[in-house]
């Protein structure tokens, strides 16, 4: 049996090894495999295999993987739901204390309650939100109050 076809075997076997394991590394090593099964059937020496082998699972390995990881686990670069609200300007309706009133957030109203649980935030003051609770906005005021 050609050494090219023991290539393509063991490209095979990393590929469906990478498909059970999911780790980013046998994947580039079935492709530096398949590299390496691609050289021999052209002809070239065992030694010209391993070589091209060596050189695309390094690359794989040192440069594609680590690029390919940040991409993985980059952060979704749009809040959606209730994160979407946190850093939003609202308007309190109702008075705003450490435990209930009432604010316009995005065209809506919500529940809310000051961060500060001393802190008393009247009708009409523009706070900002600094998280969601359930359904309740956790809210602190944008200025000083008077």
């Amino acid at each position: 049996m050609p050494m090219w076809v023991l290539w393509l075997i063991a490209a095979v076997a990393l590929g469906a090894a990478e498909v059970a394991t999911l780790t980013l590394a046998l994947g580039l090593l079935a492709v530096a495999a398949l590299v390496a099964g691609v050289v021999g059937a052209l002809g070239a020496g065992l030694a010209v295999q391993v070589g091209a082998f060596v050189a695309t699972s390094a690359a794989g390995l040192l440069v594609v993987r680590p690029i390919a990881r940040r991409h993985l686990y980059h952060p979704p670069l749009l809040r959606s739901g209730t994160e979407g609200l946190v850093g939003r300007s609202a308007v309190v309706l109702q008075e705003v204390t450490g435990e209930n009133g009432r604010i316009r957030l995005m065209g809506e109203e919500w529940s809310a309650r000051s961060l500060d649980e001393d802190t008393v935030i009247p009708p009409g003051i523009r706070v900002d939100v600094l998280g969601i609770e359930g359904a309740t906005a956790v809210v602190y005021p944008r200025e000083a109050l008077p």
